[in-house]
């Protein structure tokens, strides 16, 4: 009999072709195997019995790397294959077939550059079937070598012969190459001018780093700049350069080993941090860590990552100490990903660029994730995540264009049962990031081949992502609120069922609300469907509006001004001059350019400048990360008082008791985890008070606050111990990254409802 198999998932870029040709031949079978625009299709011809084992083992026995959403066969008469072969790649047909993200280089291929007697050692571009490049190299679907950016490199008959051959494991790798055919790399100064090639380069590069130089390396998503991490000067000037004032800085080890020197890994972190993703993981410094104190100053924690392609490897090797390596670009810009922008954007921040002559395709920066109530919880989802899809617990009866948010941007589309995320896009600051953003628009809808039949945005209308679909979308634009979209994205990625309603606490800095005020403390009764705000904070005022985000005393003054009213001038907490505190006064009483807001994260924000961690920031969310920090250093388990009434949380009763520890003299420490015990008693309070009127007891924490490490814990540990079901972020992060997923599904219902 024939027997005819349609797969659809991750099946390409992943080792399946040629995994299904040894299966089918150690098996005696005859066919063909190819991949389509929506996965692989086979037919393979045999005994009835030996077609039922094989597709059981052809499912139970595919690369570690696959995934399977789909797999439809059907029984056949037999046409007479005479032998088993890969066939010739189709385009036709509906893009449905996954793309992989990019891989870390396997240990087969990091022992292959590391063997002086292997026609690879040191080879930069070493890749197999089960490693490399994926969706940073990709033009279009299927994955074959000649829709990729290496169809610029024709192979040498040595590649070409491991490429043909089945037993080998570059049997079809697309990106395979050697020294004498692939790419090669080069190091330029600071003008751009080439310096040297191959293996010279690689030795100068590292030279160069050991004198205190600033290199940036062209990767697979783009290019970082690199120094050495424990050369203080060096991180320094690579700070003024940048203009990263103080926003920490990732750093890449050699090896594990040189991490855990450096930092205290739970068996989580390490695992996340050894996983073939290979991201960013925030790990705690120990206190003999030898880092310059500019990596990250004034905290705790370090962004730590492994190397991921062979050239990070041989460079990492070959220096033997762990290196800054943070994205190439200006602060708010995105990363530069060719030879023409890295030498214009950012030849007054390295010194050299070691480059290569391989395109990137599109630009994606390298994830980050932290670990939190025992799970992996994405900060930022990019490299090594995009763009795999999030299965949804529906079917779109349109395909859905999510157009995200304005910081940490993400688009996100909907087919059939799935929702593709893009990689990280950023804040939709410069004119470069709107580019960026438009640019992955088209993109992310070319791959998939999908002309969206609903558009959703944010509600906000001066969000650059909300004027883009006014002005390409028109009536077909859905807007959505910032909250709910929240919520959604973490029902959604937990797979509630679509007909439940759960509790969703949404905290973070600034969202559009329904009554055109700003909102970020809210506590929403959510479905699919719609959305009731049960719950949210006490508003308050902004003096300065924006300012007040750059400058968290502004937000400390006008808290203390709700709660002692003119009093607050003499309470004398704050490096205020009289002229401000009665310029703020002014602006808060007449309402002069002080927007109403409930938000959590500038609450947060002011407490930290309330007891003197933070008064300016020069980075997003700086403020409360140094309240954490602060919160980190006590074990107190005591808390200020929670007072709910009339679907109003109150902060104010709070800031009054926070004053008189103050004016006790109680360790800021104390005071930082006390607050953070209050938040926790609050999520529990009024939880309860939902389930008591309702019998909801499913609890969705969503929003860039709940990236608060012990906000997060202490409500996800508290919830359950009291029969509550929590739901936390793992898969999308719970900042403005995972906005898009909500939107998608938003879009759907608020079609099926229209």
């Amino acid at each position: 009999m024939r027997l005819k198999i349609d797969i659809t998932g991750l099946v390409q870029g992943v080792g399946f072709r040629p995994f299904v040709h040894r299966l089918a031949e150690e098996m005696g079978l005859k066919g063909y195997v190819a991949n389509t625009a929506s996965g692989v299709l086979l037919e393979v011809e045999g005994a009835k019995e030996t077609l039922d084992d094989f597709i059981v083992r052809a499912d139970k026995e595919k690369p570690a790397l696959a995934r399977i959403y789909s797999l439809r066969h059907a029984f056949l008469e037999e046409t007479g294959f005479q032998k088993f072969e890969i066939r010739e790649s189709s385009a036709e047909g509906e893009k449905r077939a996954l793309i992989l993200p990019d891989i870390s280089a396997c240990e087969e291929c990091l022992s292959d550059i590391t063997n002086p007697r292997d026609r690879r050692f040191l080879y930069p571009f070493t890749n197999c079937t089960n490693c490399g490049p994926r969706f940073t190299i990709i033009h279009t679907l299927p994955y074959d070598r000649k829709n990729t950016s290496m169809k610029e490199f024709r192979m040498c008959p040595e590649c070409e012969r491991e490429y043909n051959l089945p037993s080998d494991r570059r049997f079809h790798a697309q990106p395979n190459a050697c020294d004498v055919c692939g790419p090669k790399i080069r190091l330029h100064d600071c003008d751009g001018k080439p310096v040297c090639e191959k293996e010279e380069a690689l030795e100068k590069a590292v030279s160069l780093l050991r004198k205190g130089y600033i290199i940036a390396v062209k990767g697979v998503g783009g290019y970082h700049l690199i120094c050495d991490a424990e050369n203080d000067e060096t991180v320094c000037r690579l700070r003024k350069r940048k203009g990263r004032e103080e926003k920490p800085m990732a750093v890449m080890f050699p090896n594990i080993g040189s991490i855990k020197k450096e930092a205290y890994l739970n068996v989580a972190e390490e695992r996340a941090i050894c996983s073939v993703e290979r991201p960013i993981v925030i790990v705690r410094k120990k206190e003999s860590a030898t880092l310059a104190k500019g990596v990250s100053p004034d905290n705790s924690a370090v962004g730590a990552f492994l190397p991921y392609t062979p050239l990070h490897h041989m460079i990492l090797k070959k220096f033997r100490r762990p290196l800054i390596a943070t994205s190439a670009n200006i602060t708010d810009e995105p990363v530069a990903k060719d030879e023409e922008d890295a030498f214009g954007r950012l030849s007054g921040i390295a010194d050299y660029f070691l480059s290569h002559n391989r395109a990137i395709v599109r630009r994606c920066d390298d994830s980050v994730v932290r670990i939190a109530a025992e799970r992996q919880v994405p900060v930022r989802r990019s490299r090594g995540f995009a763009p795999l899809p999030v299965t949804v617990p529906f079917g779109f009866k349109k395909p859905v264009l999510a157009l995200g948010p304005y910081m940490n941007s993400t688009i996100a589309v909907g087919i059939d049962d799935k929702v593709f995320l893009s990689q990280h896009i950023g804040d939709l600051d410069t004119p470069l990031a709107a580019g960026f953003y438009e640019e992955t628009i088209a993109d992310l809808l070319r791959l998939l081949d999908v002309k969206p039949g609903i558009v959703v945005s944010d509600m906000h209308p001066g969000y650059y992502s909300t004027k883009y679909g006014e002005r390409h979308y028109g009536d077909m634009l859905v807007k959505v609120q910032h909250h709910y979209s929240h919520i959604l994205s973490c029902m959604t990625e937990n797979g509630t069922p679509p007909d439940n309603e759960i509790i969703g606490f949404a905290f973070d800095g600034a969202g559009f609300g329904t009554d055109n005020t700003v909102w970020g403390g809210e506590v929403l009764i959510a479905s699919y469907r719609g959305f009731k705000r049960a719950y949210h904070l006490q508003p308050y005022k902004l003096p300065g509006g924006d300012k007040a985000v750059k400058e968290p005393c502004r937000t400390a003054f006008s808290l203390l001004y709700g709660a002692f009213g003119e009093k607050a001038r003499e309470l004398n907490l704050l490096p205020l001059g009289r002229q401000e505190t009665d310029f703020f006064i002014n602006m808060l009483k007449n309402g002069v350019n002080s927007p109403v807001t409930t938000s959590m994260g500038r609450l947060f924000d002011g407490v930290a400048s309330l007891i003197g961690l933070a008064h300016k920031v020069s980075y997003h969310a700086q403020a409360a990360i140094a309240l954490e920090q602060a919160a980190l250093k006590s074990d107190t388990a005591d808390s200020y008082p929670c007072i709910v009434k009339n679907n109003m949380i109150y902060h104010l009763p709070v800031i009054d008791r926070l004053v008189d520890d103050l004016r006790a003299g109680l360790p800021k420490e104390e005071l930082a985890r006390k607050f953070h015990n209050t938040i926790v008693a609050m999520v529990l309070h009024v939880s309860g008070l939902i389930r008591d009127e309702t019998g909801i007891k499913t609890v969705a924490l969503s929003g860039g606050v709940f990236q608060n490490v012990i906000l997060l814990e202490e409500s996800f540990r508290s919830l359950k111990e009291r029969g509550f079901a929590p739901l936390i972020h793992q898969t999308v992060p719970p900042n403005d990254g995972g906005i898009s997923l909500g939107q998608a599904v938003a879009g759907h219902y608020q079609f099926q409802s229209s």
